[in-house]
């Protein structure tokens, strides 16, 4: 199966971006070079500098003052489903409370769909996030709860992006008897048929999905089988997510929107990535996460769309990156850090969220002068050009 961003051959040669306005490498050694320059060959990054200093290449893009930052990475996606919860979501903003419950509607929805149907819906969303800047996803399966659906959903995901996620602990579904009996299925047979297609394994560790002891007992067993934890935690309220997560040496605890002092220390200190996730809030009506103090506390933090139909329904960076520098107290650079080298970082990747010599040459183009404008101008397309590998996609 073929990507929408697959782009076959790398190209050979060399590409020189020249007369950038701004840049923003997201190289903590430089992070921003005024007047800058930038030359991507054979789909690696090979020379950043002063545009004065730019060496020669086979080809020249004029980027005109523009600002070019790293492609974004989106390290949190649902994206495998079918079905929609328009009316769930206007429901809920007449003031219905959310809870995982919904899940199961579009699980219902995506265990009825063809193939063919949930490639074309995955190809779409993967088309917009593109559009939009993101050239890194993760997609997690967690719709289908039964062995093949999983599998399935994970094959599917593997056509689009090598960062695949098994999320069979996504909710118990509905025709299973007990949580125990879905744990023993999740740890077994379930996971038996879709580790081969995934690369992490993650669980919902939440009031209404799954407690400590199940959740533990389910990424342990992922990680017997060759997987990486990360962790849906503390979403609907203080729970075990983050220090489980720590205790396992997970890339990622995803969320966290309710911490005690204690979470934001476990974090500091065992070097978890802090994914959030603004987008649920908006659609959930919810309290947003306080990047402020997980910043404060030397906490990495990592933005993503968690884009799913029930409580996230974007597949945009830019409007992530809005929310968190309007309502999670995050600076315009703090909040672009996070969406590019910051995700890149829960996806233990050093070969994308940054322009350095070395890395993929993946990067987006800015009709601004500065990515402030991502925050600044919210909902304007400001994206122009997207690269990724050296080769222009948008």
């Amino acid at each position: 199966m073929r990507s929408v961003t697959d782009d076959g051959e790398r190209p050979s040669g060399s590409t020189l971006f020249d007369r950038i306005g701004l840049l923003y490498t997201g190289d903590p050694a430089r992070e921003e070079i005024h007047d800058a320059a930038l030359v991507v060959e054979d789909g690696h990054v090979a020379w950043v500098g002063h545009a004065g200093s730019a060496p020669d290449a086979d080809e020249r893009i004029d980027v005109d003052g523009r600002c070019v930052i790293p492609g974004f990475v989106d390290s949190h996606a649902h994206l495998v489903f079918a079905g929609d919860r328009t009316a769930e979501f206007a429901a809920r903003m007449t003031g219905r409370p959310y809870t995982a419950g919904g899940i199961r509607t579009t699980v219902s929805a995506t265990r009825a769909a063809s193939d063919a149907e949930l490639v074309a819906r995955t190809a779409t969303l993967v088309a917009e996030m593109l559009a939009q800047g993101t050239t890194t996803v993760e997609i997690k399966s967690g719709y289908g709860l039964t062995v093949e659906d999983e599998r399935r959903s994970l094959e599917i995901a593997s056509g689009f992006t090598p960062e695949t996620t098994y999320l069979g602990a996504h909710v118990v579904p509905p025709d299973v008897p007990s949580a125990e009996e879905y744990v023993r299925l999740v740890t077994g047979e379930m996971l038996k048929a879709c580790a081969p297609h995934a690369r992490w394994v993650d669980v919902f560790c939440e009031r209404g999905a799954f407690d400590a002891d199940q959740s533990g007992e389910i990424l342990r067993a992922g990680m017997r089988a060759g997987l990486m934890p990360r962790v849906h935690a503390n979403q609907l309220g203080p729970g075990p997510g983050v220090r489980l997560a720590a205790e396992l040496d997970a890339a990622s605890a995803d969320h966290c929107t309710h911490l005690t002092d204690d979470d934001v220390s476990i974090l500091s200190s065992s070097g978890v990535v802090a994914t959030l996730l603004p987008g649920a809030e908006f659609s959930t009506r919810s309290p947003y996460p306080d990047a402020r103090r997980l910043l404060d506390a030397g906490v990495t933090v990592a933005l993503a769309t968690d884009c799913n139909p029930g409580s996230s329904f974007t597949s945009s960076m830019p409007f992530c990156v809005a929310l968190a520098v309007r309502e999670m107290g995050m600076t315009p650079v703090e909040a672009i850090r996070a969406a590019t080298h910051g995700g890149a970082e829960a996806l233990r990747r050093g070969d994308v969220g940054t322009l350095r010599v070395g890395t993929r040459g993946d990067l987006v183009i800015l009709d601004a002068p500065t990515y402030v404008h991502l925050a600044y101008r919210p909902g304007v397309p400001l994206v122009t050009q997207v690269w990724k590998e050296g080769r222009r996609l948008v």
